[in-house]
């Protein structure tokens, strides 16, 4: 499954950057997100629970950032597991220039296996897209308010 969308943040890039590599920020904004914990630069640990229509699955598992290109965009990538299988899936985010601030562009794509995928077929993609958005909104709006 794959989603793409963009959403303009009313800041400087390199806040938005800055703002892409705070796990705080980040915990802040991934809908479900129990904790995140960096343990490099470029890797965390992360706990996240999930409701997909009647299932409801807490994963457990890595967050790669790839392809840096500072202040410009990356490559965020998780691979989680649970007891009722697991979930991969990534973002390429862009961040721009335009007059009303930052534009960040992403493509976004998932994968679920196992139990859960079986249980929960048909509400894997309103739900991927449902939680997408939500994190791209929440985003927006922490990222200007660590701005002010």
């Amino acid at each position: 499954m794959k989603l793409s969308d963009e959403v303009i943040i009313p800041v400087p890039r390199q806040k938005v950057w800055e703002a892409l590599n705070d796990p705080e920020v980040l915990r802040q904004c991934i809908p479900g997100c129990e904790e995140i914990t960096k343990t490099s630069d470029t890797e965390m640990q992360a706990r996240v629970t999930v409701k997909m229509g009647p299932v409801k699955a807490t994963f457990k598992g890595a967050v790669t950032l790839s392809d840096l290109d500072p202040p410009n965009g990356y490559r965020i990538s998780g691979e989680g597991k649970s007891m009722m299988g697991g979930a991969t899936g990534g973002a390429n985010v862009r961040l721009a220039d335009v007059p009303e601030g930052t534009k960040l562009s992403y493509d976004v794509d998932a994968q679920v296996t196992g139990k859960i995928a079986s249980l929960a077929q048909r509400f894997i993609e309103p739900t991927a897209r449902q939680l997408s958005a939500q994190f791209f909104e929440t985003f927006a709006k922490v990222a200007s308010g660590a701005q002010a």
